[in-house]
């Protein structure tokens, strides 16, 4: 039952998380990059902060000091790499284009366990890899990437991958440790909120009169994405391993192809049909073999 609960929450993360991309693309007419994940990132704090304060507000400081040097450390290690990850990401919509990104950011599905076993020294079960395969070619027919032409932003979305699944691992890692994950979500949305602003403040000009005409891209970015969906996202962590969870997370591309179709009215062609069934096929895969083999024994 828990692992059911977790796996619906790790679909609706994924869910908000491709959908979002939509508004992470728009959002951008009058405003930087940083400008906007600042915004975004704020929304998320204060749409979560209250539901924090009202299910986990007794037990925040217990948690906390339960190991507060290694809460501190999850805290820096987590903050930056989703502070670097979103905004890489960010920037590169500005110079390649959604199916590109799409394509290069699923990167982090295959990086997931090979960063485990180098820092944990811990092994995977063996569907993981086809089931990488599979996720990485689905992307690759989902987002037409052979017929987009290579863009200087790819480079941006290949090293935002790392960062990318350097969060996921580490949330992981602070749900085996810590019960907090409502309020653990909102000192992490609150801290990329800061980094951004400030690097905004030196390398972009703000405008709050701009911020404004993006508000509808950043409250949708920000209540659902950067609040909602990685809360859920601890949740989802807590009765799902890292690797599993990064196969379940490349499902973003199914739903941002979905979203564009309904929303910006893109053709589905064939190849993208099967992208989507492709991955479909690797995360059902990816959960039912280990299963599988605990039955038989």
């Amino acid at each position: 039952m828990k692992k059911s609960m977790s796996m619906i929450c790790a679909l609706v993360t994924t869910f908000i998380w491709g959908t979002a991309f939509i508004a992470q693309d728009t959002g951008m007419d009058n405003i930087g990059p940083l400008t906007f994940n600042g915004a975004r990132f704020v929304v998320g704090f204060f749409t979560i902060l209250p539901i924090a304060i009202l299910f986990e507000k007794k037990k925040i400081v217990k948690e906390i000091n339960k190991n507060k040097s290694y809460f501190i450390k999850l805290l820096i290690i987590m903050g930056f790499s989703l502070f670097l990850g979103t905004s890489l990401q960010q920037a590169a919509l500005q110079y390649t284009n959604v199916a590109n990104a799409a394509f290069f950011t699923v990167f982090y599905v295959p990086l997931v366990p090979i960063l485990l076993f180098f820092i944990y020294s811990k092994k995977v079960h063996w569907s993981i890899w086809p089931s990488i395969a599979l996720c990485v070619y689905g992307v690759y027919l989902l987002s037409n990437f052979s017929n987009s032409e290579i863009m200087l932003g790819d480079a941006l979305v290949i090293l935002c991958s790392l960062f990318w699944a350097l969060h996921i691992i580490f949330a992981g890692k602070f749900m085996e440790e810590f019960d907090i994950p409502i309020f653990y979500a909102a000192i992490q949305a609150v801290l990329v909120a800061s980094l951004s602003i400030l690097f905004a403040y030196l390398f972009e000009e703000i405008n709050f009169s701009n911020i404004l005409l993006e508000s509808t891209s950043i409250i949708y970015a920000g209540v659902l994405s950067g609040g909602i969906a990685f809360t859920l996202q601890m949740f989802a962590q807590k009765n799902i391993e890292e690797a599993p969870a990064a196969i379940i997370y490349s499902l973003e591309g199914v739903f941002a192809v979905i979203a564009a179709w309904l929303i910006l009215n893109q053709v589905l062609q064939i190849e993208n049909i099967i992208g989507c069934f492709l991955i479909l096929l690797a995360v059902i895969f990816s959960q039912i073999a280990p299963m599988l083999k605990k039955n038989q024994l």
